[in-house]
């Protein structure tokens, strides 16, 4: 039986959060810069996030190969400024999980053993692997963290899962929340759909993952008819690698956005909004060359920002697109009120500490 949130962390991811996607900071060598990366953790816990995501894409897959072995390493930093920050609120420790079985459930393990909440469980790289096979990993990884399912869809480099695949998978015990990357409605829509039809619909925490309409999926209530009743179920927040940046911002974007679903008053000026919010995005996450700049754009942000020394990966060859620098530069002078900068100006010294 996997350890389970404590009563105020489930209330908390059930209220939503902002729980960015956390980099990896590398210096010049491409070696890992410990300094930096406590400064990004510090950074999150400081601009009010409601947890943490470690070992997931924005930390870069290849920390698992043998020639970097960093995993561990670094699900045990971002653990111990956690533990160092000494939190009055609920938070969240969240670990990606990859990988077939043995792989997953080793990751499981060692998250649990640093103190993670929760595992985010990728199902890529799993090609060949028929849904019921997935279903079963997902129910032993289950038994060890407690899971937080990601739909990675097709659009962007993932598969796509039936419904009936999301009905089995909403009723696994130990599964707390689904993150979409929703870049197709249809397959978003089997996902909630799912949810809902399923038991265990009010222990599953639905989330967003990045997309091209983060603010309106925070605002959208979805009501399916479920055994003769109206079922109702919204996108509560967000773990986003688009939140590793304008941290302190994205945590005031998604308290109003809560404030103004309690009120019931969506003005028209929350659409404008969201296509900022997405032209923002495209920027950030290059979809002109097939996101392939996602990574080092969310590195150029922080680097202007002084939160990491350069945009280095580990892969020499993730590098920003052609246009993609000019791209940032256009949404910083279009829409100021959308970074945080002076925050980390103000903060950045005692980060770096």
């Amino acid at each position: 039986m996997s350890p389970l949130l404590s009563q105020e962390q489930t209330q908390a991811l059930h209220e939503g959060l902002v729980i960015p996607a956390h980099p990896l900071a590398l210096d010049e060598h491409r070696k890992l810069d410990e300094q930096h990366q406590r400064a990004l953790t510090r950074y999150y816990l400081a601009s009010g996030a409601g947890g943490v995501a470690v070992g997931v894409h924005s930390t870069q897959f290849e920390i698992r190969d043998p020639q970097y072995g960093l995993f561990e390493k670094l699900l045990r930093l971002a653990s111990e400024e956690v533990e160092a920050a000494r939190l009055s609120r609920p938070f969240l420790r969240v670990a990606g999980i990859c990988g077939p079985m043995e792989q997953a459930l080793s990751e499981a393990a060692i998250a649990v053993g640093l103190g993670y909440d929760a595992g985010l469980l990728s199902m890529g790289g799993l090609q060949g692997w028929s849904e019921a096979d997935i279903l079963k990993r997902t129910e032993l990884v289950a038994e060890v963290i407690p899971v937080i399912g990601f739909y990675l869809q097709p659009s962007v480099g993932g598969r796509a899962f039936s419904f009936e695949f999301w009905r089995a998978f909403a009723d696994i015990p130990g599964v707390i929340a689904i993150k979409m990357a929703p870049f197709n409605r249809y397959q978003t829509i089997d996902v909630v759909r799912a949810v809902c039809c399923s038991e265990r619909r009010d222990q599953i925490a639905l989330y967003t993952g990045n997309d091209d309409n983060i603010v309106n999926d925070l605002f959208t209530v979805y009501q399916f008819q479920v055994q003769g009743r109206m079922v109702e179920k919204r996108i509560v927040g967000g773990l986003l690698g688009h939140w590793a940046v304008w941290t302190h911002k994205a945590v005031q974007l998604l308290e109003e956005i809560k404030l103004a679903r309690i009120q019931e008053s969506l003005s028209p000026e929350w659409l404008v909004r969201n296509i900022e919010v997405t032209d923002s995005n495209a920027a950030l996450f290059d979809p002109a060359h097939g996101f392939e700049g996602c990574i080092p754009g969310i590195h150029e942000v922080l680097r202007r920002q002084g939160l990491l020394k350069g945009t280095w990966c580990l892969n020499p060859h993730e590098e920003l697109s052609p246009g993609q620098n000019e791209e940032i530069d256009r949404v910083y002078a279009d829409y100021p009120h959308l970074n945080d900068d002076e925050f980390v100006r103000r903060h950045l010294s005692d980060w770096l500490k």
